[in-house]
């Protein structure tokens, strides 16, 4: 898919962000004046930004975790918590109006009917106890004078516009019986059921697969070309950028760091932080690397995993979600596994690693069935499996130190305490991670150390299979970039295979000597990376890779040579 230069550009900017500064308020730590106990400067979360966006113009924000992205989207919606962020300068005119200046019940007004937002996490979005029809009711009740009939009807217009099937299925459907992708074409329609003027979408597609994505990302563009939407796109993934964004805004630690076309950050970026975001962006190109030599390590044959669904009002059915799967995994390689949500890819994970029972099949560890073990028999080889999830924040013990999160396996396993400490420390150098982390919270990192701590925590019983769980997906492409190298460093230097469950096709090609590709629970394809890329037998591969995001353009022209 590919942008096309907003033809409104020319009228009176819908947003009109003028020198916006937003501090920490003294329940945050600061004093009423801005200023940091000591009687410092002021301490701004973001500061003098400026930009506008036209009707229908797509303007893609971009920048590492931290970099004040989603706290500006936040003051645009006036949805900053007044007891932690406060805006504290400039001005934010939505069609000439001052957004800063709103009163409490006209920033209700405005939202949905002038502005709306699109999360990143639809779950968190949707009530889980209300179907979606009557959430999506709920807009029009508060927001129009529509009678019941008249509301309904648009609703299932609108979910007919954003591609849904069944739409009378979906509309008396509960959130957690949907699709992700689903639940983010619903929390779109709630979005747009008023045709807001503008439209913030915050990391809309960070989590889903790459042909969900597209179908999201082609929707957004199309209803805003019907209803000449104007769009703020927050997101860290340079591919997206390079589909749908007509401008560019660059942000770093609070700041604006530069603003232009697409084509000028992208192929003549004037900063060297930009530059750096550009450069760190994986090749769709794989890299040649071959798989290592010698006997299997795991050996996976027959693998099945069925699920039986019960209500109490309908009849069982029985879903495959894992149906004879086989591959095998030799010690320092990495194999990925890809393919859309709901492919298999993580059950196959969980059932190698016994977090949840295989059906049937055969897996072995050497020669050691675990398949079919008993969990007595099986908690002894469980340190030869570590598992990276994608969230490190639900990973970690928020009420627990990190040194005590890093050495609990050990001391599970009969470490003493002295030992155990001494081999967390070592871990946390390993990852890059200094040894004072050791006596503080998960909350105290990025989200980027926390995956390292992660990491460090799953290499403490030093196993034999590291299983990385979609573990990089949420990361900046600077942080993502660095834990692939901290993945690869790590395999070098201790010899663990490592499996790679991934929808990204981009980290898959640099980080993976083989790729198996998975489509509803079967394999249908598997061989080196460079050949599953560059040459794919499968037509469903072929989808994956043109779907890809930003597949044609090519980020490492600024890359330092080797």
């Amino acid at each position: 898919m590919t942008s096309t230069p907003a033809s409104s550009a020319t009228g009176a900017p819908v947003l009109q962000i003028q020198g916006l500064a937003v501090r920490l308020t003294d329940a945050s730590g600061g004093d009423p004046s801005g200023g940091d106990p000591s009687g410092g400067a002021p301490r701004h979360v973001v500061q003098d930004i400026s930009f506008d966006i036209h009707a229908g113009e797509t303007l893609c924000v971009v920048g590492e975790s931290g970099s004040g992205k989603s706290v500006t989207s936040f003051a645009v919606m006036g949805l900053l918590a007044p007891d932690a962020l406060r805006p504290c300068a400039g001005r934010i005119l939505l069609d000439g109006e001052d957004i800063l200046a709103c009163s409490p019940e006209r920033l209700r007004e405005l939202r949905a009917t002038r502005m709306s937002m699109v999360f990143q996490e639809p779950m968190t979005a949707l009530n889980p106890v209300r179907t979606v029809g009557w959430q999506i009711d709920e807009v029009l009740r508060a927001h129009s004078k529509l009678n019941t009939a008249a509301r309904k009807k648009k609703i299932l217009d609108m979910l007919q516009a954003v591609r849904l099937p069944d739409i009378e299925r979906i509309y008396a459907s509960y959130p957690h019986q949907l699709s992700g992708g689903q639940r983010q074409r619903i929390v779109i329609c709630m979005a747009l059921i008023l045709n807001p003027r503008l439209l913030i979408a915050d990391e809309p597609t960070t989590a889903l697969d790459v042909t969900t994505q597209k179908q999201i990302l082609t929707l957004i563009r199309e209803l805003q070309q019907t209803h000449d939407t104007a769009v703020l796109f927050i997101t860290h993934d340079f591919g997206v950028v390079a589909d749908i964004a007509d401008r560019i805004a660059v942000m770093n630690r609070g700041h604006i760091v530069e603003v232009g076309t697409r084509e000028q950050i992208l192929t003549q970026p004037r900063e060297a932080y930009t530059r750096m975001l550009v450069s760190s962006v994986p090749s769709l190109a794989p890299a040649a690397r071959g798989a290592p030599d010698g006997t299997p390590l795991l050996t996976v044959r027959g693998l099945h995993k069925t699920y039986t669904e019960r209500g109490l009002f309908k009849p069982r059915r029985t879903v495959n979600a894992v149906n004879d799967v086989s591959f095998m995994l030799r010690r320092k390689e990495i194999l990925g596994i890809v393919g859309e949500s709901g492919s298999g890819k993580s059950t196959v994970a969980r059932c190698i690693a016994r977090l949840i029972d295989p059906s049937a099949g055969s897996v072995r560890i050497d020669q050691q069935e675990i398949a079919t073990a008993s969990r007595r028999t099986f908690r002894p080889l469980r340190q030869r499996i570590q598992v990276v999830f994608q969230d490190p924040y639900r990973s970690l013990n928020a009420r627990m130190r990190v040194g005590e999160s890093i050495i609990e396996g050990l001391r599970n396993f009969g470490t003493g305490r002295h030992e155990a400490r001494r081999r967390a420390m070592e871990l946390l150098e390993v990852v890059g991670l200094s040894a004072d982390a050791m006596e503080r919270y998960p909350h105290q990192f990025s989200g980027g150390q926390r995956q390292r701590i992660c990491i460090a925590r799953a290499l403490a019983l030093s196993p034999d299979i590291l299983i990385a769980d979609e573990a990089v997906s949420a990361l900046d492409v600077s942080v993502q970039a660095q834990v692939l190298d901290l993945i690869e460093a790590i395999r070098e230097r201790t010899g663990t295979a490592v499996l790679f469950i991934t929808h990204d096709l981009r980290v898959a090609a640099q980080i993976c000597n083989t790729i198996v590709v998975m489509k509803s629970g079967r394999i249908v394809e598997a061989a080196s990376a460079h050949e599953v890329l560059s040459q794919p037998r499968d037509a469903y591969t072929r989808q994956l890779i043109d779907a890809a995001p930003g597949r044609h353009w090519d980020f490492q022209h600024f890359r330092p040579a080797a």
